[in-house]
């Protein structure tokens, strides 16, 4: 494990804080986790990006999916 210095504002320091207090954790615990949130979120931001990609370059043909029309219907209630 690495320790690291880093500068953030007051502000943001005393929201985090107040937020640790809350939860009853430390300040690293806190920053682990929200480093860790912030990099599964870019990894979803990425795959979502190539997913957007894949499907502007090979678009759906029309009626590709025609075949789960019925798998959508659930029926009356």
């Amino acid at each position: 494990m690495k320790t690291i210095q880093m500068t953030v504002e007051d502000s943001l320091l005393s929201e985090v804080d107040r937020v640790i207090h809350e939860l009853k954790i430390t300040r690293d615990a806190f920053m682990r986790s929200a480093l860790q949130f912030a990099l599964r979120k870019h990894t979803v931001s990425k795959l979502e990006q190539q997913q957007a990609q894949g499907y502007a370059q090979h678009p759906a043909a029309i009626g590709e999916f025609d075949v789960w029309e019925d798998e959508q219907v659930w029926g009356e209630a």
